[in-house]
């Protein structure tokens, strides 16, 4: 498996990648659905790293460095991840860990002093594997993006 930044001829493929693994997790809503799908945008205004091996996209994150549309809760010396997703047929494969450990890298790289990231409250093994890997809970900077939805922040000091 590499981790590498995403093709634009990926785009489409990742889009559906992505609403596959977070409709497995439970419901999305159509609106957040076609943000999920939209890669491009992303890749336009943050990197979007994707894992692939040789049969092609296994999971795909959006990193975001520095300022710009995408950025939600990070500082101006942090670094942020979001939208993490590994295909259904993937997970429990160790390739969310090695889409965030390259998050972690590529952040602590830019010289960034933390990383910082919100999570949905079901979304209980993505935050076993932040624990795991040294993220902690920051309560004071959870967050609602919307009604009916409180998102849960981790922070990870470099």
């Amino acid at each position: 498996m590499e981790i590498r930044d995403a093709l634009l001829a990926e785009h489409a493929e990742l889009g559906e990648l992505c609403v596959r693994a977070y409709r497995a997790l439970g419901s999305v809503s159509d609106g957040y659905a076609a943000k999920l799908r939209d890669v491009a945008d992303r890749a336009a205004t943050a990197r979007v790293l994707v894992a692939a091996d040789r049969d092609g996209a296994l999971g795909c994150v959006t990193l975001i460095l520095d300022g710009g549309p995408w950025r939600e809760i990070s500082a101006p010396d942090e670094g942020e991840f979001r939208m993490l997703a590994v295909d259904p047929a993937a997970q429990g494969h160790g390739v969310g860990e090695q889409l965030v450990r390259a998050c972690v890298h590529e952040i602590a790289t830019a010289g960034r002093s933390r990383v910082v990231l919100s999570s949905a409250s079901d979304m209980t093994a993505a935050h076993r594997l932040y624990e795991r890997l040294g993220f902690a809970r920051a309560p004071a900077r959870d967050w609602s993006p919307a009604a009916g939805v409180r998102l849960r922040v981790y922070e990870l000091a470099l």
